[in-house]
Protein backbone atom coordinates (compact mmCIF):
# COMPACT_ATOMS: atom_id res chain seq x y z
CA UNK A 1 0.00 0.00 0.00
CA UNK A 2 1.27 3.73 -0.53
CA UNK A 3 2.54 5.73 1.87
CA UNK A 4 -0.09 8.45 1.57
CA UNK A 5 -2.97 5.98 1.76
CA UNK A 6 -4.70 8.03 3.45
CA UNK A 7 -4.48 11.72 1.72
CA UNK A 8 -5.56 9.42 -1.86
CA UNK A 9 -8.77 8.32 -0.16
CA UNK A 10 -9.72 11.52 1.91
CA UNK A 11 -12.46 13.66 0.28
CA UNK A 12 -10.20 17.00 0.49
CA UNK A 13 -7.66 15.39 -1.81
CA UNK A 14 -9.97 13.54 -4.48
CA UNK A 15 -11.63 17.06 -4.99
CA UNK A 16 -8.95 18.37 -5.73
CA UNK A 17 -6.85 16.63 -7.47
CA UNK A 18 -6.09 16.82 -11.33
CA UNK A 19 -8.49 15.56 -13.54
CA UNK A 20 -8.54 15.27 -17.39
CA UNK A 21 -12.42 16.04 -17.81
CA UNK A 22 -13.68 19.28 -17.62
CA UNK A 23 -15.89 20.98 -14.90
CA UNK A 24 -19.03 20.56 -16.65
CA UNK A 25 -19.03 17.34 -18.54
CA UNK A 26 -22.26 16.03 -16.81
CA UNK A 27 -23.75 19.32 -15.81
CA UNK A 28 -27.81 18.53 -15.85
CA UNK A 29 -26.97 14.93 -15.69
CA UNK A 30 -28.16 12.87 -12.38
CA UNK A 31 -25.48 9.61 -11.71
CA UNK A 32 -26.30 6.79 -9.12
CA UNK A 33 -23.63 4.94 -7.25
CA UNK A 34 -23.75 2.88 -4.93
CA UNK A 35 -21.38 1.56 -2.64
CA UNK A 36 -20.49 5.82 -1.87
CA UNK A 37 -19.64 5.85 1.39
CA UNK A 38 -16.52 4.86 0.90
CA UNK A 39 -13.70 3.63 -1.51
CA UNK A 40 -13.71 3.40 -5.00
CA UNK A 41 -17.47 4.76 -5.03
CA UNK A 42 -16.54 7.39 -2.84
CA UNK A 43 -14.09 8.66 -5.36
CA UNK A 44 -16.40 8.21 -8.34
CA UNK A 45 -19.35 9.76 -6.96
CA UNK A 46 -17.18 13.22 -5.92
CA UNK A 47 -15.48 13.07 -9.57
CA UNK A 48 -19.19 13.14 -10.32
CA UNK A 49 -20.41 15.82 -8.74
CA UNK A 50 -17.03 17.57 -9.21
CA UNK A 51 -17.81 17.44 -12.99
CA UNK A 52 -21.61 18.98 -12.60
CA UNK A 53 -23.28 16.18 -11.71
CA UNK A 54 -26.28 15.95 -9.64
CA UNK A 55 -25.04 12.74 -7.23
CA UNK A 56 -26.92 10.19 -5.56
CA UNK A 57 -25.07 7.41 -3.48
CA UNK A 58 -26.68 4.73 -1.90
CA UNK A 59 -25.17 1.92 0.71
CA UNK A 60 -26.32 0.06 3.89
CA UNK A 61 -24.76 2.36 6.15
CA UNK A 62 -25.99 5.80 6.59
CA UNK A 63 -23.37 7.35 8.27
CA UNK A 64 -20.85 6.46 5.77
CA UNK A 65 -23.02 8.00 3.33
CA UNK A 66 -24.22 10.99 5.01
CA UNK A 67 -20.00 12.11 5.48
CA UNK A 68 -19.99 12.07 1.81
CA UNK A 69 -22.94 13.86 1.23
CA UNK A 70 -22.12 16.38 3.49
CA UNK A 71 -19.10 17.17 1.77
CA UNK A 72 -20.92 17.34 -1.69
CA UNK A 73 -23.13 20.03 -0.30
CA UNK A 74 -20.18 21.84 1.45
CA UNK A 75 -18.78 21.83 -2.29
CA UNK A 76 -22.55 23.73 -2.91
CA UNK A 77 -23.39 20.86 -5.19
CA UNK A 78 -26.63 18.60 -5.12
CA UNK A 79 -26.47 15.51 -3.46
CA UNK A 80 -28.94 12.49 -2.18
CA UNK A 81 -27.68 9.81 0.30
CA UNK A 82 -30.79 7.17 0.53
CA UNK A 83 -29.74 4.11 2.49
CA UNK A 84 -30.41 1.27 0.44
CA UNK A 85 -29.76 -2.74 0.53
CA UNK A 86 -29.08 -3.39 -2.69
CA UNK A 87 -29.85 -7.47 -1.99
CA UNK A 88 -33.44 -5.58 -1.42
CA UNK A 89 -35.55 -5.53 -4.70
CA UNK A 90 -38.36 -3.12 -2.99
CA UNK A 91 -35.81 -0.92 -1.56
CA UNK A 92 -34.10 -0.36 -4.63
CA UNK A 93 -37.39 0.41 -5.74
CA UNK A 94 -37.94 2.89 -3.10
CA UNK A 95 -34.61 4.30 -4.35
CA UNK A 96 -35.57 5.12 -7.69
CA UNK A 97 -38.84 6.72 -6.96
CA UNK A 98 -37.16 9.26 -4.45
CA UNK A 99 -34.54 9.78 -7.20
CA UNK A 100 -36.64 10.54 -10.24
CA UNK A 101 -39.08 12.43 -7.20
CA UNK A 102 -36.15 14.46 -5.93
CA UNK A 103 -33.91 14.71 -9.12
CA UNK A 104 -36.48 14.17 -12.19
CA UNK A 105 -34.43 11.65 -13.67
CA UNK A 106 -31.27 9.58 -13.86
CA UNK A 107 -28.88 9.11 -16.78
CA UNK A 108 -25.99 6.92 -15.67
CA UNK A 109 -25.59 4.30 -12.93
CA UNK A 110 -22.17 2.66 -11.10
CA UNK A 111 -22.85 -0.29 -9.30
CA UNK A 112 -19.70 -0.28 -7.33
CA UNK A 113 -21.67 -2.02 -3.91
CA UNK A 114 -20.42 -5.15 -2.86
CA UNK A 115 -17.54 -7.02 -0.73
CA UNK A 116 -16.03 -9.90 0.13
CA UNK A 117 -13.92 -12.01 2.42
CA UNK A 118 -10.70 -13.99 2.15
CA UNK A 119 -10.81 -17.87 2.75
CA UNK A 120 -9.95 -20.75 1.25
CA UNK A 121 -12.84 -21.93 -1.39
CA UNK A 122 -12.96 -25.46 0.12
CA UNK A 123 -13.76 -23.74 3.53
CA UNK A 124 -16.41 -21.50 2.71
CA UNK A 125 -19.90 -21.77 4.60
CA UNK A 126 -22.83 -22.07 2.56
CA UNK A 127 -24.24 -18.38 4.15
CA UNK A 128 -20.98 -16.83 3.86
CA UNK A 129 -21.16 -17.53 -0.34
CA UNK A 130 -24.91 -16.78 -0.25
CA UNK A 131 -24.01 -13.73 1.10
CA UNK A 132 -21.40 -12.66 -1.46
CA UNK A 133 -23.06 -13.74 -4.37
CA UNK A 134 -26.52 -12.18 -3.34
CA UNK A 135 -24.03 -8.81 -3.04
CA UNK A 136 -22.12 -9.03 -6.04
CA UNK A 137 -24.05 -10.79 -8.47
CA UNK A 138 -27.93 -10.57 -7.01
CA UNK A 139 -27.49 -6.93 -5.92
CA UNK A 140 -25.83 -5.54 -8.68
CA UNK A 141 -28.58 -7.41 -11.33
CA UNK A 142 -31.54 -6.12 -9.22
CA UNK A 143 -29.87 -2.55 -9.81
CA UNK A 144 -29.24 -2.99 -13.56
CA UNK A 145 -32.56 -4.49 -14.58
CA UNK A 146 -34.67 -1.34 -12.23
CA UNK A 147 -32.48 1.18 -14.31
CA UNK A 148 -32.82 -0.41 -17.66
CA UNK A 149 -36.75 -0.53 -16.50
CA UNK A 150 -36.67 3.22 -15.68
CA UNK A 151 -35.07 4.34 -18.59
CA UNK A 152 -37.01 2.15 -20.82
CA UNK A 153 -40.63 3.63 -19.38
CA UNK A 154 -39.57 7.36 -19.40
CA UNK A 155 -38.08 6.76 -22.92
CA UNK A 156 -34.55 8.14 -22.41
CA UNK A 157 -31.15 6.43 -23.17
CA UNK A 158 -28.64 5.56 -19.77
CA UNK A 159 -25.32 4.12 -19.21
CA UNK A 160 -24.52 1.51 -16.56
CA UNK A 161 -20.89 0.75 -15.15
CA UNK A 162 -20.15 -2.07 -13.17
CA UNK A 163 -17.22 -2.68 -10.59
CA UNK A 164 -16.41 -6.36 -11.33
CA UNK A 165 -12.98 -7.95 -10.77
CA UNK A 166 -10.13 -9.34 -12.72
CA UNK A 167 -11.44 -12.35 -13.45
CA UNK A 168 -9.43 -13.93 -16.01
CA UNK A 169 -6.59 -15.44 -13.84
CA UNK A 170 -8.75 -16.12 -11.01
CA UNK A 171 -8.05 -14.42 -7.50
CA UNK A 172 -7.03 -17.15 -4.85
CA UNK A 173 -8.76 -16.68 -1.73
CA UNK A 174 -11.82 -14.88 -3.22
CA UNK A 175 -13.44 -17.61 -5.10
CA UNK A 176 -16.86 -16.42 -4.01
CA UNK A 177 -16.63 -13.35 -5.63
CA UNK A 178 -15.21 -13.88 -8.75
CA UNK A 179 -17.94 -16.33 -9.28
CA UNK A 180 -20.55 -13.35 -9.11
CA UNK A 181 -18.25 -10.87 -10.65
CA UNK A 182 -18.21 -13.44 -13.44
CA UNK A 183 -21.34 -13.70 -13.62
CA UNK A 184 -22.13 -9.80 -13.93
CA UNK A 185 -19.43 -9.62 -16.72
CA UNK A 186 -21.59 -12.45 -19.01
CA UNK A 187 -25.02 -10.54 -18.16
CA UNK A 188 -23.19 -7.20 -19.08
CA UNK A 189 -22.57 -8.45 -22.36
CA UNK A 190 -25.63 -10.10 -23.03
CA UNK A 191 -28.16 -7.20 -21.87
CA UNK A 192 -25.62 -4.79 -23.82
CA UNK A 193 -27.09 -6.63 -26.62
CA UNK A 194 -30.74 -6.77 -25.75
CA UNK A 195 -30.77 -3.52 -23.94
CA UNK A 196 -29.07 -1.07 -27.30
CA UNK A 197 -32.42 -0.50 -28.95
CA UNK A 198 -33.32 1.45 -25.74
CA UNK A 199 -30.53 3.64 -26.06
CA UNK A 200 -28.75 1.95 -22.76
CA UNK A 201 -24.90 0.93 -22.93
CA UNK A 202 -23.63 -1.63 -19.91
CA UNK A 203 -19.93 -1.95 -19.38
CA UNK A 204 -18.00 -3.20 -16.70
CA UNK A 205 -14.58 -1.72 -14.99
CA UNK A 206 -11.78 -4.47 -13.41
CA UNK A 207 -9.80 -2.66 -10.98
CA UNK A 208 -6.62 -4.32 -9.93
CA UNK A 209 -5.54 -3.54 -6.35
CA UNK A 210 -6.21 -0.30 -5.30
CA UNK A 211 -5.51 1.66 -2.07
CA UNK A 212 -8.65 1.87 -0.39
CA UNK A 213 -10.25 0.61 2.88
CA UNK A 214 -11.36 -2.33 1.23
CA UNK A 215 -7.55 -3.65 1.43
CA UNK A 216 -8.09 -3.89 5.42
CA UNK A 217 -9.97 -6.84 5.46
CA UNK A 218 -6.94 -8.89 4.24
CA UNK A 219 -4.44 -10.32 6.18
CA UNK A 220 -0.77 -9.43 6.87
CA UNK A 221 0.36 -12.23 4.77
CA UNK A 222 -1.67 -11.45 1.73
CA UNK A 223 -0.74 -7.47 2.17
CA UNK A 224 3.22 -8.65 2.06
CA UNK A 225 2.32 -10.40 -1.23
CA UNK A 226 0.88 -7.36 -2.82
CA UNK A 227 3.59 -5.35 -4.53
CA UNK A 228 4.11 -8.59 -6.90
CA UNK A 229 0.53 -8.17 -7.81
CA UNK A 230 1.29 -5.60 -11.28
CA UNK A 231 4.71 -4.92 -13.20
CA UNK A 232 3.81 -1.54 -12.10
CA UNK A 233 4.60 -2.45 -8.58
CA UNK A 234 2.22 -0.07 -6.36
CA UNK A 235 -1.85 -0.27 -6.11
CA UNK A 236 -3.96 1.62 -7.96
CA UNK A 237 -5.43 4.98 -6.75
CA UNK A 238 -8.69 5.52 -5.94
CA UNK A 239 -8.92 8.60 -8.29
CA UNK A 240 -7.18 6.36 -11.42
CA UNK A 241 -10.44 3.93 -10.83
CA UNK A 242 -12.75 6.93 -10.71
CA UNK A 243 -11.78 8.20 -13.95
CA UNK A 244 -11.91 5.52 -16.02
CA UNK A 245 -15.23 4.84 -14.64
CA UNK A 246 -16.04 8.43 -15.98
CA UNK A 247 -14.64 7.47 -19.28
CA UNK A 248 -16.66 4.54 -19.87
CA UNK A 249 -20.23 6.49 -18.04
CA UNK A 250 -19.79 9.99 -20.04
CA UNK A 251 -19.88 10.71 -23.69
CA UNK A 252 -16.44 9.44 -23.86
CA UNK A 253 -17.28 5.79 -23.82
CA UNK A 254 -20.14 6.43 -26.57
CA UNK A 255 -19.44 3.78 -28.91
CA UNK A 256 -18.59 1.64 -26.30
CA UNK A 257 -20.72 -1.31 -25.15
CA UNK A 258 -20.64 -4.99 -23.50
CA UNK A 259 -16.92 -4.30 -22.91
CA UNK A 260 -14.75 -4.75 -20.02
CA UNK A 261 -12.33 -2.10 -19.36
CA UNK A 262 -9.31 -3.79 -17.16
CA UNK A 263 -7.02 -1.10 -14.94
CA UNK A 264 -5.00 -3.25 -13.17
CA UNK A 265 -1.48 -1.76 -13.73
CA UNK A 266 -1.09 -4.37 -15.99
CA UNK A 267 -1.64 -7.22 -13.62
CA UNK A 268 -3.63 -9.80 -15.35
CA UNK A 269 -0.31 -9.70 -17.54
CA UNK A 270 2.19 -10.59 -15.08
CA UNK A 271 1.51 -10.38 -11.62
CA UNK A 272 0.07 -12.26 -8.41
CA UNK A 273 -2.51 -11.50 -6.32
CA UNK A 274 -2.81 -14.10 -3.19
CA UNK A 275 -5.80 -12.33 -1.13
CA UNK A 276 -5.76 -15.10 1.79
CA UNK A 277 -2.10 -15.25 1.32
CA UNK A 278 0.74 -17.10 -0.44
CA UNK A 279 0.23 -21.11 0.42
CA UNK A 280 3.54 -22.98 1.20
CA UNK A 281 2.94 -24.92 -1.67
CA UNK A 282 4.15 -22.02 -4.24
CA UNK A 283 6.95 -20.87 -2.40
CA UNK A 284 9.67 -21.71 -4.80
Amino acid sequence: MTNNYAEQNSPDYLWTAETVYRSDLFKGRVALVSGGGSGIGRATALLFARLGAKVVICGRTAEKLELVAEFIRGKNCPVLAIPTNVREPEQIEALFQRIHAEFGGLDMLVNNAGGQFPQAAIDFPVKGWNAVINNNLNGTWYMMQRAAQYWRDQQRPGSIVNITVVTERGMPGVAHTVAARSGVIGLTRTVAVEWAPLGIRVNCLAPGLTATEGLEVYPPEAAKEFPRANPLKRPGTPMEIAEACIYLAGPSGSFITGEVLTVDGGGKLWGELWTAGRPDYYNF
